[in-house]
């Protein structure tokens, strides 16, 4: 499914929705129809047959019919399954708000498609080494099997809250939020 026309017949396909709510993408299992040439960049970046999506409302809209199973991303409709390519996370933490601190505080994120996140139990934070250059990649789950990497000057924010405990003996950076604490890193 290549032809720039197919782009907007599955934008017609998605079933319109209240102000906030989502496609129920869980329940649809519709047939795959093969891959299309959309691809999500590490930066949030969307782009369809090599060029960037520049149109915001198209963008949001698509993300609410992303669904993951296994490894692999797929845009779902009730008639359509596509295949996309992401290569890290479909959406990206660009905002934190803090409500509260200590044991009660509340991490609020925002994404780049506007969808707003608690840290908590049901979403949580986890950050990974790169095995080579060490370097942390941050991410908060967002809904279904879907997360979020956090933005460096988000991670920035998360850093400058952390507080240390000790977790089986060792002492850990790491923020609160939703009465969960979420590790960062090990103290240097």
């Amino acid at each position: 499914m290549t032809d720039p026309g197919k782009a907007n017949d599955l934008l017609a396909q998605i079933p319109k929705t209240g102000e906030r709510s989502l496609p129920p993408v869980h329940l649809w299992n519709p047939a795959f129809c093969g891959d299309i040439d959309m691809r999500i960049a590490r930066d949030g970046s969307w782009f369809y047959m090599g060029t960037p999506i520049g149109r915001k409302p198209m963008v949001k809209l698509f993300s609410t019919i992303i669904r993951r199973d296994g490894d692999d991303y797929f845009l779902i409709t009730p008639v359509e399954k596509v295949g996309i390519r992401v290569d890290d996370a479909p959406f990206v933490a660009v905002t934190l708000q803090v409500e509260g601190e200590g044991e009660a505080q509340v991490l609020r994120f925002t994404t780049n498609v506007e969808d707003e996140t608690l840290a908590g139990a049901e979403h949580p934070l986890r950050v990974e080494l790169d095995a080579q250059t060490e370097e942390p990649a941050p991410y908060v789950h967002v809904r279904a099997n879907l997360e979020a990497l956090i933005h460096r000057n988000v991670f920035y924010q998360l850093v400058e809250l952390a507080v240390l405990r000790e977790i089986d003996g060792e002492t850990w950076l790491g923020v609160w939020s939703g009465g969960q604490f979420f590790p960062i890193g090990p103290q240097p």
